[in-house]
């Protein structure tokens, strides 16, 4: 056993030097400037990513519950609501502010250079909880488009506040990407 320890220690030792020698390293370039380059415009596409899917999901939601009301009133010879095909397309705009997002992290991408490369964080986070944001709002906004759907299709009553109901929770989307475009701008991207 010590013969084995013995054979182990210089080889053990020579490995901490290679690990200390390379944290040096790291520590002294950081991240390098073209992989912040490629964060910052991964980043860029998790905004409309994230977007993308909450309106998937919001829109498939309300979708569903549109279609499931106009087979309710097919079966009860009503008219079926044109007005649940705007319900169910509420959740898509999102993902045209996640886009506007997208494009203006891009452009701070192309802005960052060797003097501001640590910025690529911000401009990071501001891409992804952007997306996430977007996304949970539309997501809720189709469940609620869905109620909406059922509701409108029963009683042919109460568009408009439904509308301002999906509305408000559409509101939220809105404040993210103007604070985004407030935040970005700060940092010279807008």
């Amino acid at each position: 056993m010590s013969l084995l320890l013995n054979s182990l220690t210089p080889v053990l030792a020579q490995a901490a030097d290679a690990a200390q020698t390379a944290a040096s390293a790291v520590a002294a370039q950081d991240i390098p400037f073209f992989e912040q380059k490629a964060l910052i415009y991964a980043a860029a596409f998790t905004s409309i990513g994230f977007a993308a899917i909450g309106s998937a999901y919001g829109c498939g939601s309300a979708s569903c519950a549109a279609m499931g009301a106009w087979k309710k009133c097919y079966a009860q010879n009503k008219p079926a609501p044109f007005q649940l095909l705007i319900f169910a397309g509420a959740p898509l705009s999102q993902t045209i502010y996640g886009m506007i997002v997208m494009f203006i992290v891009m452009g701070g991408a192309a802005s960052v250079s060797v003097a501001t490369a640590g910025q690529w964080i911000a401009y990071s986070l501001v891409g992804v909880l952007a997306g996430i944001a977007m996304g949970v709002s539309a997501l809720w906004q189709g469940i609620s488009a869905a109620a909406a759907c059922d509701a409108f299709a029963e009683t042919g009553k109460g568009f408009a506040n439904q509308l301002m109901a999906l509305g408000i929770v559409e509101t939220v989307a809105i404040f993210v990407l103007a604070f985004s475009i407030v935040l970005l701008s700060s940092l010279g991207a807008a």
